[in-house]
């Protein structure tokens, strides 16, 4: 697949096949994402992988400190949303529901499975180092787009995770991670399930004209 088509075709995966991700495949595309452009070259960013029965170690307890927290997955405004931005929450959720395990709440099946990775066999948490600024998330953003779509084009699915950062002192402690690094997100890697309907939601976009402002 060239990376056009892994952009047209990229959505995210919520169900994922019990099958080991090869660890060939994953330095694959950590390498692809290396290839990402930044600022003067700092290339900031840094992966752990996290794979197996130490991933569903990770999960446990990800999930107990979610319950026991009452710790839930939002959209982190520093004040209520407008309206154009609460629609397009709305239209994700609109799509989820009629796919959802019978009985499964949206916000609950979204708050456990980001701990849960998903039921994803691999897990890559994604780092920075403490002494940069906020501005150079922008370089992470960018090798973590890169990583996305290199997975898509490999045959993979992978599902971005936000939720994952409010255990940053968890994961550090279980993944032995040192206290100068920040987890910025994590990224659930596997092969898709092709009969969990889950997987067939495609989120609703606005149209570019709608972000887009032209001066000439």
């Amino acid at each position: 697949m060239d990376l056009l088509e892994a952009i047209k075709q990229r959505k995210s995966t919520r169900a994922f096949l019990q099958k080991e991700v090869p660890k060939e495949l994953l330095e694959q595309i950590i390498f692809f994402a290396t290839r990402a452009p930044s600022a003067i070259n700092l290339q900031p960013w840094e992966f752990v992988i996290v794979s197996g029965q130490e991933r569903e170690r990770l999960s446990r307890i990800l999930v107990k400190r979610m319950k026991e927290r009452n710790i839930s997955c939002g959209p982190d405004a520093k004040a209520p949303l407008p309206d154009r931005f609460l629609e397009r929450q709305r239209g994700l959720m609109r799509s989820m529901l009629p796919h959802l395990p019978e009985g499964v709440d949206f916000q609950d099946f979204i708050n456990e499975g980001s701990c849960n990775f998903y039921g994803a066999p691999s897990g890559m948490i994604v780092l920075i180092d403490r002494i940069f600024s906020s501005s150079r998330l922008m370089d992470v953003g960018i090798s973590i787009s890169y990583l996305l779509l290199s997975a898509h084009a490999l045959g993979l699915g992978t599902c971005p995770i936000g939720l994952i950062t409010a255990f940053d002192d968890d994961i550090r402690e279980f993944l032995n991670i040192p206290d100068e690094k920040k987890v910025v997100l994590a990224i659930a890697v596997g092969y898709p399930d092709p009969s969990a309907q889950i997987n067939r939601v495609r989120s609703n976009r606005v149209s570019p004209e709608q972000v887009t402002r032209w001066w000439s």
